[in-house]
């Protein structure tokens, strides 16, 4: 189901739209000329609620109620765009700040309006060099052409809007270590309430958003909660972009309504191409690595927060890994398992040790070969000690791989135990 029109990737539709007069040309900047001189920020607040905008960072929250958490009265507020991109399998953000920085700094510039805020953050994943400069380029163009700064477009509003760079750590996804980070402490999480909304950056209300979610504002407030409504679902409305990878014909970023079943989007001609070889689809890891795994049987599932939840995973933020027959379920969990393991905080034990023994038993019976009989309930024991128990949603994420692939793929680990006269053998194993 291809657009006539992209709300989020318009690079699509307008050749070169990263330029600061190409975007202008197309309208950029006109819809918040026109809110700072005509709406109220409860207006825009109302719109976007009324738009169902859900948060396109994982979590899928309603945006314009998130922004209505604020405690009344409490000054000074601050906006921050989350652009610690770090999900395996996502890569949407990068691509909209490389090719459409000022749809990002636009709605950034809206949603501050919105919630009474004068200075707006964006935290961007350390890895992103390239687009951190693209960005703070397309920052100077908006405070040469008095979109942010004092007194903007004579309204009596001001704006400032930084770029702070991360050091790469993926905890600094979670909004909460993100902040700590661009506190400058370590990126560990807080304890959860008070939310940011009441006591966030420097203990003062603060919005957290994703750049999908950002840049998805202008457009909805030019045109409407109705025409936004236009796309999607009733619950799920609107458009969303689509990281694919894996085996497929072709990966990419995919923009498409909510609603879509994954089959099209791996199997249509404009978008995944299909399968590599024609192989078929063994996993399908739908909402980057701390999704449940889903199977080919549900390749007819559609594309939107309700029906994942539905099938038993998480849409999460549209990253879509799909692997084919080749792929060795343990295999598969050790490499997802491996990236949580060295992401971990380390501040909470659950997700520390739980994370290292893992890892540690995987790695033992997926690449020593000298897996064990009891490996496979020390596992289940594992995954199970951890969920639940964990100080937030990282150690959480971690137990999902290994989870999905002993729940549906349980005789691949049986295969990995060395058998003697039809009876499982105990490996000897030198390094213990």
């Amino acid at each position: 189901m291809a657009l006539a029109e992209h709300i989020v990737m318009r690079e699509l539709d307008v050749p070169d739209i990263a330029n600061f007069d190409v975007y202008r040309k197309h309208g950029g900047y006109e819809t918040y000329r026109t809110v700072l001189k005509e709406k109220a920020p409860s207006d825009i607040v109302q719109v976007v609620r009324d738009a169902g905008l859900r948060g396109r960072g994982g979590a899928g929250f309603p945006t314009g109620v998130k922004w209505s958490f604020l405690p009344k009265d409490v000054y000074p507020r601050y906006l921050v765009c989350n652009c610690d991109e770090s999900e395996p399998g996502t890569f949407k953000d990068h691509q909209i700040i490389d090719l459409n920085p000022h749809q990002l700094i636009e709605g950034m510039a809206i949603s501050a309006y919105a919630i009474e805020s004068h200075t707006a953050y964006i935290f961007a994943r350390g890895e992103f060099a390239t687009a951190v400069r693209t960005l703070e380029y397309a920052i100077a163009q908006a405070y040469a052409a008095g979109i942010l700064g004092k007194n903007i477009l004579g309204t009596g509003y001001h704006l400032d809007m930084y770029v702070h760079r991360g050091a790469g750590a993926y905890i600094c996804g979670e909004e909460t270590a993100l902040l700590e980070a661009l506190e400058g402490r370590i990126g560990q999480p807080r304890l959860k309430p008070p939310f940011p909304a009441v006591s966030g950056l420097y203990g003062k209300p603060t919005i957290i958003n994703n750049v999908e979610t950002l840049a998805n504002v202008p457009l909805i407030v030019e045109r409407g909660a109705d025409w936004y409504r236009s796309f999607g679902t009733t619950r799920s409305p609107g458009t969303k972009v689509f990281s694919l990878s894996g085996h497929v014909n072709r990966p990419g970023n995919y923009e498409l309504p909510f609603g879509v079943p994954m089959r099209e989007l791996i199997y249509s001609p404009e978008y995944g191409c299909g399968m590599r070889d024609d192989r078929p689809v063994k996993i399908i890891v739908p909402g980057g690595a701390s999704s449940p795994w889903l199977l080919a049987k549900h390749l007819d599932v559609t594309l939107d927060y309700e029906s994942m939840t539905a099938a038993g995973s998480m849409l999460g933020a549209g990253s879509m890994i799909v692997l084919n027959d080749t792929v060795s379920a343990p295999h598969a969990a050790y490499k997802m398992d491996e990236f949580f393991k060295h992401e971990s905080c380390g501040k909470c034990t659950p997700c520390r040790e739980g994370t290292h023994w893992l890892v540690r038993v995987l790695h033992r019976m997926t690449e020593e070969g000298h897996a064990r009989p009891e490996d496979i309930p020390t596992l289940h024991s594992i995954y199970n000690q951890m969920a639940g128990n964990c100080f937030c949603l990282l150690g959480e994420s971690a137990v999902t791989p290994i989870k999905s692939a002993l729940s549906l793929f349980p005789q691949e680990f049986e295969d990995l135990v060395p058998q003697r006269n039809g009876r499982p053998m105990i490996a000897l194993d030198a390094k213990r």
